[in-house]
């Protein structure tokens, strides 16, 4: 089967997340199952146009904006030939891919957008993003099936429109630790995730600059990178946590475990999460997480009072962040609960249950063609 996926960044553009993460894990993941992949996702500085390598393929063309036309462009000239099946990865907006091909289609959806729409852009932009997310591109996949990463995001697909009987949950997996935690012996919270505004990383900088009178030693590690961080640096410089807290950027996938499970909390105080994979990344060292409750998916992958707390605003994000740094009991119990919980999803997992779908899609197109 070959199958082309439609996405806004691959794993190797400047501004990738977990959700690039699950595309590519899934992507390799298929290819090692015998199928055939070919991404078209936006070209960035210093990226090939064409990568290659036995099964998967990857073509970019566009920016941030531009990409939707080039993909739908490439897919409708026939740039790429026999097509199977389309995953139309939808992060706001989609790839118009059902006016493109007449290969079935499988749209991806981590999150909706509804509260991040304001945030970037101004009243009229995000007006019309929600329009397009919210009306046009229900109607115009009408009658594709649906994957999501939690349950939070399936009810808010049931929102829009979409029957629940087309939407298939496929949770993010996660690798599994090596070794058993190794907290650092002075107080330190980590955060995981790209530096754009709805992961509203300033809400942790203020933490931080509101627990160090208690808690001096206090430490702040910032794993990830993006066009929002020279705000972050700023209001850090600002705050006075240049010795409190440490930007890394991107690092390695190797470095990046090495400091997840030196933290002693993980805060995630996104305004919206379709499930959180830095939460199970964390938990999969024993560190339990801190986050709002109103962020969607994070009801799914944090399960408050067991492998974290989940919190309504900076007030009671303080609060929980501190009981844990300062319970040894509570912190070492609920970090074992969630690497437990950790070790419930794993990748293999992800992919098989995602190659099922799209098995399942392909084989009901074949038969309906077949039909007299």
């Amino acid at each position: 089967m070959h199958v082309v996926v439609m996405s806004w960044r691959d794993m190797g553009n400047p501004e990738a997340g977990g959700a690039e993460r699950y595309l590519t894990t899934v992507a390799e993941g298929l290819v090692d199952s015998g199928h055939d992949v070919t991404v078209l996702t936006a070209a960035y500085p210093g990226a090939p146009s064409v990568e290659s390598r036995p099964g998967l393929t990857i073509r970019r063309a566009g920016g941030k904006l531009t990409v939707y036309p080039a993909a739908a462009l490439a897919l409708a000239l026939g740039r790429v030939r026999d097509v199977d099946i389309v995953v139309d990865v939808q992060n706001g907006v989609p790839f118009f891919s059902r006016v493109a091909t007449g290969a079935p289609v499988v749209v991806l959806v981590h999150h909706v957008h509804q509260e991040q729409w304001s945030v970037v852009y101004g009243p009229r932009a995000a007006r019309l993003g929600w329009w397009v997310e919210s009306r046009l591109a229900p109607w115009l996949y009408s009658s594709c099936e649906y994957v999501t990463v939690s349950e939070h995001t399936r009810r808010d697909l049931v929102r829009l429109g979409i029957g629940p009987e087309r939407i298939t949950v496929v949770h993010n997996g996660t690798d599994a630790a090596r070794g058993a935690p190794q907290p650092a012996d002075t107080p330190r919270l980590v955060s995981l995730g790209r530096l754009v505004p709805h992961k509203q990383v300033e809400h942790t900088l203020r933490l931080v600059d509101r627990l160090r009178p208690q808690l001096p030693n206090l430490h702040l590690d910032v794993i990830g990178d993006g066009w929002w961080r020279d705000r972050l640096h700023a209001l850090a410089s600002g705050l006075r946590l240049d010795d409190a807290v440490t930007f890394h950027g991107h690092v390695s996938e190797e470095r990046k475990h090495e400091l997840l499970s030196t933290a002693w909390v993980h805060v995630i105080p996104s305004l919206k999460e379709g499930w959180g994979l830095a939460v199970v990344e964390a938990g999969a060292h024993g560190v339990p997480t801190v986050g709002y409750r109103a962020a969607g998916g994070l009801a799914d992958s944090v399960v408050d009072g067991h492998t974290g707390a989940l919190v309504e605003d900076e007030q009671g994000l303080e609060q929980a962040v501190l009981q844990l740094l300062t319970d040894h009991g509570l912190r070492e119990s609920m970090g074992a609960r969630a690497r437990a919980r950790a070790e419930q999803f794993t990748w293999d997992e992800t992919v098989r249950q995602f190659e099922k779908v799209l098995t399942r899609v392909a084989a009901d197109t074949r038969r309906r063609a077949a039909a007299p």
